[in-house]
């Protein structure tokens, strides 16, 4: 059971051959945070998640997954509205920003929940205000932590990626993988 939203983690999971279901978690549940540390946020929101969606499917196997661009110690979140994308893009033009996707997995018949987060370096071109703005009103990245899609059109935003590209995507396979073998020896 996939408790997100997010089209890019489907795919990714029909990618790798998983067949799920998907039930999305509340959106509100990333209206608040009890952590200081913006880096442990979305671990926070993808153990939220799952502890919502988790009970109603106590025999399935539940995922849940937040992610979250971070600059100078602070969080983007999606943009509101195309001014705020671009205000977001025009502090990340030129600069090294980092992707955190938290994960989460829960199997309630068995009284298991494993938890992880993976963190990626990405480095933008130096983007001029024209580019952000036929960037914008493509809207690709209107529904995207940092109002970007690294795997889209957004790619011509991007000089570099260190660390998992999947992670940038939304949903880190390697560490999805090791944590389905912690939970389902």
């Amino acid at each position: 059971m996939l408790a997100s939203r997010s089209l890019r983690r489907s795919s990714i999971l029909t990618g790798l051959g998983f067949a799920f279901d998907v039930h999305p978690a509340p959106e509100t549940i990333e209206d608040s945070t009890t952590s200081d540390d913006p880096y442990s946020v979305p671990e926070e929101f993808a153990r939220a998640k799952c502890r919502a969606v988790a009970p109603q499917f106590a025999g399935s196997l539940v995922l849940a997954a937040d992610t979250v661009v971070i600059v100078d110690n602070e969080i983007l979140t999606k943009p509101r509205d195309d001014d705020e994308a671009i205000r977001f893009l025009e502090r990340l033009s030129g600069r090294a920003h980092t992707v955190v996707t938290g994960i989460a997995l829960e199997r309630v018949s068995r009284g298991v929940a494993v938890f992880g987060s993976e963190r990626t370096t990405v480095v933008f071109r130096e983007l001029d205000r024209s580019m952000i703005e036929r960037y914008i009103a493509t809207g690709e990245g209107r529904d995207k932590a940092g109002s970007y899609a690294a795997q889209g059109l957004g790619a011509a935003l991007v000089r570099r990626i260190e660390g998992c590209f999947y992670n940038v995507v939304g949903l880190p396979v390697s560490l999805l993988l090791d944590l389905m073998e912690d939970i389902d020896p």
